[in-house]
């Protein structure tokens, strides 16, 4: 039979084993924290490439990629309207060398999806973010409105006879016409396209009437007189259009930027998300990036990530909001 002593030795033993087996588990945790980073990152983007997105990525991640000294591999994961590459970063190793290209899909999918196997609120924590970019209410030459006030009007003097279109069901272009819908109960017909180019196509030949699409895919067709802005949709005007007012200049209350940023992981250390928020902060008080940017649509976010965050929840409830109002769903 063992001896009290010995069995009190025994106890003490395993404790010790287990004491230095959670210093072992836990101290390269830090050491990767204080190290970080190491190795590439691996950057996800939920679109193809080569949009604005995609873009967007690749001219951050860049000069991330020279400034941390590891390099900021872009990812594709297109599909099931941005979820796929959501989904991949929500369920990554939270070691900060998985991140995500934050994008309005992420705030409109929270309610739009009625099943994901992610919650995006839960489970990505805000990094930093970029900008917000606008979206520009425009319409063909056929339209004889020549402001908000007076599309509106006209609208609601020919029903069933405007077509809005879309770059696809629960894009941020949908979503604008829908909340532009809701405000000020000027019902069109909603006619969603594969892309904007499509929709713009069919613009300019009167199938659709109107669009609110992002603004670097739309500036070219309104500089050159093909179509007609009627208003950006931020709550200020665009340096890119200073002459053109906002949605919310005539609908008060009304804003729908596209918001864009970097998130992790929910449980990505707070020191390696404080190191990669410095480093995104850097980037963005550069000159030729602020310029490139703006270019863009939108002019840079800088801040820390708590601020960052607030702006998600603002802009989830936000959609939240319209998804609902216009009984939208993909299950």
């Amino acid at each position: 039979m063992m001896s009290r002593r010995a069995a009190i030795g025994l106890i003490a033993l395993g404790f010790s084993a287990f004491a230095a087996s959670t210093l072992t588990s836990v101290a390269p945790a830090l050491a990767d924290a204080s190290n970080y980073p190491n190795r590439p990152i691996r950057w996800i983007v939920g679109y193809p490439p080569g949009g604005a997105t995609d873009i967007l990525a690749r001219l951050i991640g860049q000069r991330l990629s020279e400034k941390m000294g590891q390099q900021f591999i872009i990812e594709n994961k297109p599909g099931a309207g941005n979820n796929i590459g959501t989904e991949a970063v929500a369920h990554a190793e939270p070691d900060g060398y998985t991140v995500l290209l934050v994008n309005p899909a992420n705030y409109i999918n929270a309610t739009l999806y009625t099943k994901l196997n992610f919650n995006f609120l839960r489970d990505i924590a805000p990094v930093a973010a970029f900008h917000r970019t606008a979206n520009v209410m425009t319409v063909n030459k056929q339209i004889t409105a020549k402001n908000v006030a007076e599309f509106i009007a006209y609208v609601k003097a020919n029903p069933d006879k405007v077509n809005m279109a879309s770059s696809g069901n629960g894009t941020s272009v949908h979503l604008s016409g829908e909340m532009f819908m809701m405000m000020t109960g000027a019902k069109m017909q909603h006619v969603p396209y594969r892309g904007a180019a499509l929709a713009i196509t069919d613009m300019t030949g009167n199938q659709v009437q109107l669009i609110f699409d992002n603004m670097p895919s739309i500036i070219q067709h309104i500089r050159s007189g093909n179509l007609r802005a009627l208003a950006v949709t931020t709550d200020k005007r665009s340096p890119l259009l200073p002459d053109v007012p906002t949605v919310a200049e005539t609908v008060p209350g009304y804003e729908a930027s596209a918001l864009f940023g970097m998130g992790a992981p929910k449980k990505t250390p707070p020191e390696i998300i404080a190191k990669l928020n410095a480093a995104v902060n850097e980037v963005l008080a550069e000159p030729a990036i602020k310029a490139k940017l703006t270019d863009l649509g939108g002019e840079p976010l800088i801040g820390p990530p708590e601020a960052f965050g607030k702006m998600i929840e603002d802009e989830t409830a936000k959609w939240e909001k319209v998804v609902k109002a216009a009984n939208l769903k993909v299950d």
